[in-house]
């Protein structure tokens, strides 16, 4: 392939530019590319509209340019560097018929004049001189690029993910015997590896200027009690057999305690800190509390359970009206009846009757029957139950939309500011009285008017302090109109009796639904059948 270029020739007193056409799909001339040479070489009596219909023959052709002075024309070379500075790239003109041709001193002289010094390509060099190439670009340096380096990272050996859903049954009952959300761990295991920065390599331009790789970000590992590190810090390995858990970027291993039989009063209330297994009841008035997670073979009954971790109870809960469970992460138990559930991931069973239900995420009723009935359920994300209520028109509240904590901290602060706020008009009018007693020149008593400026200092304080609270409920009422991904779910019946609230708006069921979503939008509660 050859591109088309041309040449200076002379003929007596005249000088030519002879036109080599194009071969083999090689690219054609631009006109201002010739005009250029011309210009540089001082020839200023040609005619460029002869001169570009010559560019458009496909044969052979000379133009006559001017007068000769009688000099040849020696081999040129110009030399255009990309915009990254990393490639540079030459493109050579002939010199004429008795002109001379550049050597390799002067190519690289010239590259060197026009500060190209690095990455030169001498076998491009060496091939030029030995068969040319004429009006193409070929690379004649390249720089050194950056290889960019890689931040460090940690790779974990254990379960992560705090609301990683547990294994469930054919039937969509959670399956207990093998839950899958508690990363069990055995002495002596890998937990995690640290895989350090790569720093990269630097680079460098046809310009022989140095060019650093992007910044990386370097880590370690953090841990707690129970774990060791090798020597070189990269692997940590846990002392005991129990369960692994990461928090903050800190890695824990906390040991299991152990009850055989009930909690009751053999055992005393438990607060362990690690993971706390209960192989039989926790009895009516006795407390659990654990950092870790709390697994409770049998039921729950009038009594308390806190755990940083997550609370499992395979045979459920029944309260009996003050039964609690509160866990910093999930709680999933076989039913709830009549107890107090907080959760600050979700929540999983099978039933739940008339208990007040909240979760940071999601509750979900599923399994055989996947009743809610009863009580108040709240959760941020999603609710989703087979069945709602029941066919007795049982009052049964669902909302979603926001976190339950920051829905009760609204009601509380929408409660709160409205009796301030009837506070301080009360105060104004006994303020107000007493300005205009004063205006009107009426004898006020000393310790009213001391009592008058007391109060009014009080409006003052209290008044700027209602505005940082003015200011919570207006961003949490904001929060509360964004909730486009929020929805409740019945896969079989709704009743009438249940009131599904998203956010700010509520829907008072009135009669059955079935294998609906309930969601907001334009305003309103949406019910779709899907």
């Amino acid at each position: 392939m050859r591109n088309q270029y041309f040449q200076l020739v002379f003929h007596d007193d005249q000088a030519y530019v002879h036109i080599y056409p194009a071969q083999d799909g090689g690219e054609n001339l631009k006109i201002n590319e010739l005009t250029a040479y011309l210009d540089l070489k001082k020839f200023q009596g040609y005619d460029i509209k002869v001169l570009n219909e010559a560019l458009s023959n496909e044969e052979e052709t000379e133009v006559a340019i001017g007068a000769w002075d009688g000099y040849e024309v020696r081999e040129m070379m110009e030399v255009d560097v990309s915009m990254d500075k990393m490639i540079a790239y030459a493109r050579f003109y002939p010199a004429s018929p008795g002109g001379q041709r550049m050597d390799a001193r002067e190519i690289v002289g010239s590259l060197i004049r026009k500060r190209v010094k690095f990455g030169l390509n001498q076998q491009a060099i060496f091939d030029f001189l030995n068969k040319p190439v004429y009006c193409k670009d070929i690379i004649i340096a390249k720089g050194q690029p950056v290889r960019q380096g890689e931040n460090a990272k940690i790779e974990y050996f254990f379960n992560t993910v705090k609301n990683l859903q547990p294994k469930r049954n054919e039937d969509g009952s959670v399956d207990y015997k093998d839950l899958n959300t508690i990363s069990h761990v055995k002495e002596g295991d890998l937990l995690a590896r640290l895989i350090k920065e790569d720093p990269g390599d630097p680079g460098k331009n046809v310009f022989g200027e140095i060019i650093k790789p992007r910044n990386v970000k370097t880590a370690k590992l953090g841990f707690g009690k129970n774990i060791t590190i090798n020597e070189d810090k990269t692997e940590i390995y846990t002392d005991v057999t129990g369960h692994a858990v990461l928090q903050n970027g800190k890695v824990f291993v906390s040991n299991v305690y152990t009850v055989p039989a009930d909690v009751d009063n053999s055992t005393g209330n438990i607060n362990y800190d690690g993971n706390v297994q209960i192989n039989g009841n926790v009895k009516t008035g006795f407390t659990v509390e654990a950092t870790g997670d709390v697994v409770i073979n049998g039921v729950v009954e009038n009594a308390t359970v806190k755990a940083g971790g997550q609370i499992v109870v395979k045979s459920g809960i029944h309260g009996g009206g003050s039964g609690t469970l509160i866990s910093e992460t999930n709680v999933m138990s076989k039913y709830i009846e009549n107890s107090t559930v907080k959760a600050g991931g979700y929540v999983e069973a099978e039933i739940i009757m008339g208990s007040d239900v909240s979760a940071a995420d999601a509750v979900r009723a599923k399994g055989k029957k996947g009743l809610i009935s009863g009580g108040t359920v709240r959760a941020k994300n999603v609710i989703e139950a087979e069945n709602l209520g029941s066919n007795m028109g049982t009052p049964t509240m669902l909302e979603v939309g926001i976190e339950p904590e920051k829905k009760q901290r609204y009601l509380d602060l929408n409660k709160y500011i409205k009796e301030k706020t009837q506070e301080l008009e009360d105060m104004q009018v006994i303020i107000a009285n007493y300005g205009n007693l004063v205006k009107k020149g009426e004898h006020v008593p000393k310790d009213k008017l001391i009592y008058a400026q007391k109060l009014a200092e009080q409006y003052k304080e209290e008044n700027a302090a209602l505005l940082p609270l003015k200011e919570e409920i207006e961003a949490i009422h904001q929060e509360m109109l964004e909730t486009d991904g929020s929805y409740v779910i019945v896969s079989q019946i709704a009743y009438p009796g249940v009131t599904i609230a998203i956010s700010d708006i509520s829907m008072n069921l009135k009669d059955n639904r079935s294998h609906t979503k309930f969601h907001k939008a334009e305003g309103e509660v949406k019910a779709d059948i899907y």
